[in-house]
């Protein structure tokens, strides 16, 4: 037997292949909690009796709960696109789910465990615990912690937290205990590293520690000169609200040009850096995206960590925060069983040994690279919903030393020193309050199925890549004939991960202006925020690159196009078609062909409604 999985074993499937599969073991867990409840305490008397439920009140009441149920149902399938399917749904970030997860999520929400109260989740506050300890594995970090959060805006929120909160140390250190800190700078304080600024904290006793802390940016002192925190053109929007509720403020962002195949200019990073540094402004921290949620770019952070121990040599340093929310679960197609990152010269035989891929597929060495440099970072996002395959909503953060909660906490350490056999108590350490365990049985009943390795999410996500990279191809070879106008199709770039954009463009058209008319058109045409989806075979979604947002880094894809420079300094926009081509399933030949063949039947159909 292959120790690798089929994963066509693990979900229910575009035509609920697996269903019936589905129902049996939901079924069955089903009746082992109500066997449970039944069981618990025999003796004890009931308190709905049969008399009960004979009075015309119950049986009223039922029959408006089945009434208000039926309507669920009916909106539910009126009102949800077909994100399951083979080849049919082609837009956000959703696609099947897995159906292990589906059933521990469904299993553990009959329990209703609160994940910040160990004492109401003690089987799911294990798990959570075990899957941080994934998290950091899959990262590389020897020192690390994680847990589960709502979502990425979450975990985003959080890392900003943490590099405020650890920043601001040496600044309060120097208010209360001058002494600790003497001879230093207030530059030098400010340019610290973590390391050094956790190991200045292990000098502290409990009481300088609570000392240091109330004079931190928690008291709301120091925000202003910890310094700007730099994000690429291309970062998730929850970075502004992020900057908004940490105090930081918007003020203190800077943006930093992207390439023109999206990725983080890290020569522009380095200038930027160094005009602040010369003004004697300091970076509070720089965010390098794994997966970037318009057009799947990978940001080359092992260039940026060089670059960092570059500059600390110089006295500068800056806090990293890696947003994986997307990207992260990827790591995984590099890691063996060991859990060890496999050299890039030997890829190619790693995955053939596990095929991995059925289709001739390039990973760039800086994409290579990039995933590999994450263990650098002193935080990462990721999101066990998006590439973990796994239900809403479950975010995820990791931080590269568990020390670093010391300072985030507002509890003393050695009362919720815990080890992953007996479970911190969250509450502690973590922005949200109440959470579900449901989510952490999800999550851990998904990591323990597929591990994180190319033996289990590899096999996954190198499903997705595959396609995304086979479909992308064969966009680029695709025209159509409408009403005697040769309709091209323009794919942006080489996709880093597994998302997909691309421009439908006239032949011969020289208007940009008229090309994004079109395609706004055709995701019109395309999208269904109401209305009947239940039939269409082709649905999408969109976005939009402004110069505004991303500089004029889209300049060679619209020269790619046969337009003049002229056209993207008139409009100074673009608007393209979006896909997250998150399937399993588009690796078989047979399934790619006729999904291919039936959607390039639907595109021309709908250009025929839409071209006059």
């Amino acid at each position: 037997m292959s120790k690798d999985m089929d994963i066509k074993a693990l979900f229910i499937g575009d035509k609920a292949e697996n269903g019936e599969e589905y129902k049996e073991l939901l079924n069955k867990m089903v009746c082992e909690h109500l066997g449970w409840r039944e069981n618990y305490v025999p003796s004890d008397m009931e308190a709905i009796r049969v008399e009960d439920k004979e009075t015309p009140r119950y049986k009223a009441t039922r029959e408006h709960m089945l009434e208000v149920l039926e309507e669920v149902g009916q909106r539910m399938r009126a009102g949800s696109i077909p994100w399951h399917s083979a080849g049919r749904y082609w837009g956000q970030m959703n696609a099947e789910t897995l159906m292990p997860s589906l059933l521990a999520y469904n299993y553990a929400m009959l329990w209703n465990p609160n994940n910040v109260a160990l004492e109401s989740s003690m089987a799911t506050s294990q798990m959570e615990a075990e899957v941080g300890q994934d998290f950091a594995e899959l990262f590389s970090l020897e020192d690390g912690w994680g847990h589960i959060t709502a979502d990425g805006s979450i975990a985003n929120l959080e890392g900003l937290w943490y590099a405020r909160c650890i920043k601001s140390i040496p600044l309060a250190v120097k208010e209360v205990l001058p002494d600790k800190v003497l001879g230093k700078s207030e530059w030098e304080l400010l340019n610290m590293s973590v390391e050094e600024i956790l190991s200045l904290i292990e000098t502290l006793s409990d009481e300088e520690l609570d000392k240091v802390k109330a004079a931190s940016s928690r008291s709301g002192k120091h925000i202003q000169e910890l310094g700007k925190w730099l994000v690429p053109q291309t970062k998730h929007y929850s970075w502004v609200k992020a900057l908004d509720i940490c105090g930081v403020g918007l003020d203190q962002m800077v943006a930093v040009p992207v390439q023109e195949n999206y990725r983080m200019d890290t020569k522009a990073l380095e200038t930027k850096i160094r005009e602040l540094a010369d003004k004697k402004i300091p970076i509070l921290g720089v965010v390098a995206v794994v997966g970037t949620t318009e057009e799947g770019q990978i940001d080359s952070v092992h260039e940026v960590a060089a670059l960092r121990e570059r500059l600390r040599k110089e006295g500068i340093y800056f806090y990293l925060h890696v947003d994986a929310a997307y990207g992260g679960y990827a790591r995984s197609i590099f890691l063996n069983e060991a859990g060890e990152f496999i050299p890039y010269e030997k890829l190619e035989a790693f995955f053939s040994e596990h095929e991995v891929f059925n289709y001739p597929v390039t990973i760039d060495k800086d994409v290579y690279e990039g995933f590999k440099a994450i263990s650098e970072a002193e935080s990462i996002t990721v999101d066990p919903h998006k590439m973990g395959y796994v239900p809403y909503a479950a975010g995820g953060i990791a931080i590269k030393h568990k020390a670093m909660r010391n300072v985030i906490s507002y509890f003393a350490p050695y009362v919720f020193e815990k080890s992953v056999k007996a479970p911190d108590m969250l509450g502690a350490y973590i922005l949200e309050g109440s959470k579900a365990g449901a989510t952490a049985a999800a999550v851990w009943t998904a990591h323990r199925v597929l591990p994180l390795n190319v033996t289990g999410y590899g096999q996954l996500i190198g499903a997705s890549i595959e396609a995304a990279q086979r479909f992308r191809d064969y966009l680029g070879r695709l025209t159509f004939t409408v009403k005697g106008k040769i309709i091209e199709v323009h794919p942006l770039n080489h996709p880093d991960f597994n998302m997909v954009d691309w421009v439908f463009k006239e032949q011969g058209c020289k208007d940009l202006k008229a090309i994004n008319e079109l395609n706004e058109k055709m995701f019109d045409y395309s999208s269904y925020m109401e209305g009947d989806v239940y039939t269409e075979r082709f649905i999408t979604s969109h976005t939009t690159f402004t110069q505004a947002d991303y500089g004029d880094s889209p300049i060679k894809f619209v020269e790619r196009m046969g337009l003049e420079l002229d056209q993207w300094q008139k409009e100074k926009q673009v608007t393209l078609l979006r896909a997250a081509i998150m399937t399993p399933y588009l690796t078989d030949d047979k399934i790619f062909d006729f999904y291919t063949t039936a959607i390039s039947k639907a595109m021309e159909a709908k250009l025929n409604e839409i071209i006059e």
